[in-house]
C-alpha cells in the first residue's frame, strides 16, 4: 500500500511539474506569436516607406536622397551584391504588378546576373524565397487569370498608412530644386 501512495504522490508530483512547464511553454509560445505577428506588420510598414521613398526618387531623381538613404532603400551601390533574398524583395517591392517567379528571375538576371548562376535551379530558389516572404507577412501569393501563382509586395493598405503633410511647392521651385 505504501509503494502505491508512493506512486501516487510522485505522479502528482510530476503532474503539478508539468502543468508548469506547459503553462511556461503556453505563454512563451504566445508571445513568441504575437512577436512574429508584429514583425510580419514592421516589415510591411518598412516594405511600404521604402515603396514611398523609391517612388519619390523615381519621380525627382535620387538627388533628393541622402546617402543613407540611397542605401536604406537599396539604391546605393556600395560595390557587393546584395544577398538573394533581399534582391528578390527589392524586385517584388517595386513591381506595380503581380510577379511569377519566372519574372523574379528575368528582373534579377537583368539587373545582377552572377547572382542567378550561383543556383542549379534559379526559378525553384526564388520559388523558395517568394515563399518565405509569404510566411514573414512581405508578400501575398495571387492566382493570375493564366491559372499560374505569382506574388505581390503586401503593402499597407492606404488607410493604414502614417499621414504625412508635406508642404506645398510650387512646380517651378520644384523644378529648380531638381534641376
Amino acid at each position: 500500500m505504501e509503494n502505491h501512495e508512493n506512486a501516487s504522490l510522485r505522479k502528482s508530483t510530476t503532474t503539478n511539474g508539468n502543468g508548469h512547464v506547459e503553462e511556461v511553454v503556453r505563454q512563451a509560445h504566445e508571445e513568441l506569436r504575437q512577436l512574429l505577428q508584429q514583425r510580419a506588420e514592421v516589415m510591411r510598414r518598412i516594405g511600404t516607406v521604402k515603396q514611398t521613398i523609391a517612388g519619390l526618387a523615381n519621380l525627382f531623381g535620387d538627388s533628393v536622397l541622402s546617402d543613407e538613404l540611397l542605401e536604406l532603400v537599396d539604391r546605393k551601390s556600395n560595390g557587393r551584391q546584395p544577398g538573394f533574398t533581399k534582391a528578390c524583395r527589392m524586385v517584388l517591392m517595386e513591381a506595380n504588378r503581380a510577379l511569377s517567379a519566372r519574372d523574379v528571375c528575368d528582373q534579377i538576371q537583368q539587373r545582377m546576373p552572377p547572382m542567378l548562376a550561383r543556383h542549379k535551379d534559379p526559378i525553384a530558389s526564388v520559388t523558395t524565397v517568394l515563399n518565405r516572404l509569404v510566411e514573414y507577412g512581405e508578400a501575398r501569393p495571387v492566382v493570375l487569370d493564366n491559372g499560374r501563382r505569382a506574388w505581390l509586395w503586401a503593402a499597407e493598405a492606404q488607410s493604414e498608412l502614417p499621414q504625412i503633410s508635406l508642404p506645398r511647392i510650387s512646380e517651378a521651385s520644384l523644378k529648380a530644386k531638381v534641376s
